[in-house]
């Protein structure tokens, strides 16, 4: 699939200018709101991480793709609701949106329940924008304490800078909060800022129109 091999280029490209290894970056493919049989052509190419936003659509598109590709995992990647929380343990491999105290405690209780520990990013409100969701800086220390105390595993942190404005500051800070906080994987960086991520550090990025195309209108 062409759009792959372009992305996993790219990648490979920005993290040699970086002076990183290529296969240090994980590229998450976000099949929200794509149907499976758009999916399909990426699992014949290989590509095996997949981003999905909802709990609800990924019970309903991912069992039978599952059967196929037993191998595949799954990131959920958008906002989790904390009654939801013992669905999205029994389904995804790694959880980037972290977020709240009571999200601790309904994921904590959850992996606790299923007997199973479900990586985790903290997600950070990097822009200090009320609409989108994340903790703020200042609350990063006490919620990453407080998840480790409930036995979630935390990975890393995960950000989405402001639209319109040039990504690296945000990037960069959100490296340096990691780093201060003793983590050393980052989800950060889409389809148009994807290769500005990995020269800053990204681990995991999150890229879904520039493999599917525009999303569906519902």
């Amino acid at each position: 699939m062409d759009q792959l091999e372009d992305i996993r280029e790219r990648i490979a490209s920005s993290a040699a200018i970086a002076g990183r290894r290529p296969e240090a970056v994980e590229l998450v493919a976000i099949s929200k709101t794509h149907p499976a049989e758009a999916i399909a052509p990426l699992l014949a190419a290989g590509q095996r991480v997949f981003g999905e936003n909802r709990v609800q659509e990924a019970e309903a598109k991912w069992p039978a793709l599952r059967d196929a590709y037993p191998d595949v995992k799954l990131h959920l990647v958008g906002q989790l609701q904390s009654n939801k929380a013992e669905d999205a343990v029994a389904l995804f491999d790694c959880i980037h949106s972290l977020d709240r105290p009571s999200l601790v405690a309904a994921l904590g209780k959850a992996m606790d329940k299923a007997g199973r520990k479900v990586p985790c990013f903290i997600q950070v409100d990097i822009g200090e924008e009320e609409q989108k969701g994340g903790c703020s800086l200042p609350e990063v220390p006490a919620l990453l304490a407080s998840a480790r105390e409930a036995g979630i595993p935390v990975i890393g942190l995960m950000c989405v800078p402001p639209f319109g404005i040039e990504a690296a500051p945000f990037f960069a800070l959100l490296a340096k909060v990691a780093a201060d906080n003793g983590l050393d994987q980052l989800s950060m960086g889409m389809s148009d800022d994807f290769e500005t991520a990995v020269l800053l550090g990204a681990t995991h990025v999150r890229v879904g129109s520039a493999l599917f195309g525009a999303r569906p209108k519902n």
